[in-house]
Order: C-alpha cells, then sequence, then structure tokens
C-alpha cells in the first residue's frame, strides 16, 4: 500500500472509524482535519433522487448543500445518482463512498464552487454533459445562479484545500477534473482515470494569471487505458507529479502553457506505440529557463521519452503536514494497484 492507504485501510473496524480519513492526506490539501472535531453532522444518503431547487432530506443534494457546518457524508446503500444540474458542494463537507457502489451518472456532476475543506472519496462519476445557465441550490441553503457548465465530472472554481482520493471517473464531454480560477492547495490521489480525451486541467486560461498560485500534488493516480491527455495539463502554477502510472496517451501525457513549473517524479510511463514524448508545451519561449519542467526518477518503458526545460527543477517545498517520502518508480504499478473506487466490505479492510 501507499502511504495514504497504509494511514487507514489497514484498520477492519474502518467504518466506526471513518473520519481517521481525515488525518491520512498528504501532498497541498494537508491533513484533513477542519473536517473533524466538534461538531460534525453525519450524514446519510437513503434516497438517490435529485432536486435542483428544493432538495430533500436524506439526498445527496440535501447533505452537500444545505447543512451549514462540518458534514461528513456517507451511503446507506448500493446507488445510482442522477443529477439534474450541477451539485455545488459547501465548505466543511466530505463525500464518502466507502463501503457501498455509488454512481453519479451525469449528465450534471460535481461542483465545488467558492468553498474549502473538501474531501471527495470513494464515487464513480461519468457521462457528465454540458449544462446551460441554470439556478440550483447552493452552499448553505443558498440560490446560486450558474453560468453555462461545459461538462466535466469534478470542476473547482476559487476552491481551496481540496483532496479528491480514490474515485473513478471516465467518459465525460469535456474534462474529468478542471482546478479553475484562483483554486490552490489540492491534492488528487488514488483516482483512476481512462477512457477520456482531455483528463485533468490546472488552471482556468492563459490569461488567467491569478492561477499563478495554483498548488496541486498528483500522487498514486492510474492514467489510462485510452486516455489522450492532460494528465494534468497546467497553466501559470505548480504542480507535483509523483508516482503514477501512465498506460499510455496520444497526443502527450504532462504538458503546459504560460510557463508553470512541474516537478514529475518517480512515475511509470508506459509509452504507447505511436508518440512517445511524455511532454507538450504551447507558447513561443517553450526552451525559457522560466519553464521548470523537471524529472527526477521516472521509469520509461516502450521508449517513451521526457524533454526537460529549465534550471534546477522545481521543488514543492512542503510543510510537515504536506510532506511524504515518494517511492521508487518501481514500486508504482503495486502503489497505484488499488486505484479508483475500492472494495470494501462491512466486516474486513479495505
Amino acid at each position: 500500500m501507499n502511504v495514504i492507504d497504509q494511514c487507514w485501510r489497514w484498520n477492519p473496524n474502518w467504518r466506526s472509524h471513518r473520519l481517521e480519513l481525515a488525518k491520512c492526506s498528504v501532498g497541498f490539501a494537508g491533513k484533513m482535519i477542519n473536517n473533524i472535531g466538534n461538531g460534525v453532522v453525519h450524514y446519510k444518503v437513503t434516497d438517490p433522487s435529485d432536486d435542483p431547487l428544493n432538495p430533500k432530506p436524506g439526498t445527496l443534494r440535501y447533505g452537500a448543500s444545505m447543512i451549514k457546518g462540518k458534514v461528513w457524508i456517507t451511503f446507506k446503500r448500493n446507488m445510482k445518482i442522477t443529477l439534474h444540474k450541477p451539485l455545488l458542494i459547501s465548505s466543511f463537507t466530505a463525500i464518502d463512498g466507502r463501503g457501498v457502489d455509488v454512481h453519479i451518472a451525469g449528465p450534471s456532476c460535481l461542483l465545488v464552487y467558492k468553498a474549502t475543506d473538501v474531501i471527495i472519496h470513494g464515487l464513480r462519476i461519468y457521462h457528465c454533459k454540458s449544462q446551460p445557465a441554470s439556478l440550483v441550490m447552493g452552499p448553505d441553503g443558498n440560490v446560486v445562479q450558474l453560468g453555462q457548465v461545459d461538462g466535466d465530472a469534478i470542476r473547482l472554481v476559487t476552491a481551496r484545500k481540496i483532496w479528491i482520493d480514490h474515485n473513478t471517473l471516465y467518459e465525460c464531454e469535456d474534462g474529468l477534473l478542471d482546478v479553475t480560477r484562483g483554486s490552490t492547495n489540492v491534492t488528487v490521489s488514488n483516482n483512476w482515470f481512462r477512457n477520456q480525451d482531455k483528463v485533468m486541467l490546472l488552471g482556468h486560461d492563459d490569461g488567467y494569471v491569478r492561477d499563478k498560485g495554483l498548488k496541486a500534488t498528483v500522487v498514486f493516480n492510474h492514467f489510462g487505458p485510452n486516455c489522450n491527455q492532460r494528465m494534468p495539463r497546467v497553466r501559470h502554477g505548480y504542480a507535483h507529479v509523483a508516482n503514477n502510472l501512465y498506460q499510455g496517451w496520444k497526443q502527450y501525457a504532462i504538458g503546459g502553457s504560460m510557463d508553470p513549473s512541474i516537478k514529475s517524479e518517480a512515475n511509470f510511463f508506459i509509452a504507447p506505440e505511436g508518440n512517445k514524448e511524455v511532454t507538450w508545451r504551447l507558447g513561443n519561449n517553450v526552451d525559457n529557463v522560466l519553464w521548470k519542467f523537471y524529472s527526477v526518477g521516472d521509469a520509461f518503458t516502450n521508449g517513451a521519452s521526457f524533454k526537460q526545460t529549465g534550471i534546477r527543477g522545481a521543488k514543492p517545498n512542503y510543510n510537515h503536514e504536506q510532506s511524504f517520502k515518494v517511492a521508487n518508480a518501481e514500486k508504482v504499478k503495486a502503489l497505484t494497484s488499488s486505484s479508483g473506487v475500492l472494495k470494501c466490505s462491512k466486516t474486513s479492510k479495505c
């Protein structure tokens, strides 16, 4: 097991200690201790229906949007939830799908908008579609006017301290994860991304300079099969991409624009039969030393190659609660073997 999973999966009584998960995150999200402690509301989803403006008690939207303060959401049974409009997730909310099989099957999916301290764990999210502007129930029970959304599985907008762990995401109209408009302190770990053109975008667009403050950790994920590009694509900000398994790509695996800094560390790259180059850059100064596009300890198989740019690499400079030991690349297949939604029974270890 990797360092995150070792923190909690060993315990056969994990169901009685669900909130211990918050102490297990690493990377830029840090420990999610603001989600636990005094005052946590334990909310169980019992109803898979969805009403975007008048959520019923027992539905996911009621738990994620209507309850103020710390909320830890679990699910009574296996269920498939069809969201009719984007689900806005309030600050200090944990969505915990462990122990059951929870599907978020579009057409709308998850949106973290101007929120902080959010955990998304153990969900299957797929078939998300673009949606026109609409009114939805937002954080703390306030109606919000949303503009058009593009069809991402999970989108972060001006969000901070977000942990996305052990989800399975695939086949969405736009991307699987967008981290945009000043979002930062994000950890993306243990997820399985597959069957997708654009996978993960870190940074809104080339003109949104506020994303220079973006910091994201992408660790222990499995990319593929059938992923084309953006694993991730970084604009302006910084990404530490470590111990991930790349099961091929078409255009590229890791790319960027607007002078981002990327440290690729001890990943395992399996090149496809076509394009062998891992990286991609957009801009007139792609060979400029401002581009810290750095590989250390990566494993390259089937002819994979990595064009490095910049001097001395790009260190994450984690604090104590964010730091973790990156494993050797030859261990990545084992460390990512449980990526995606876990199979957890009621009476055994996950």
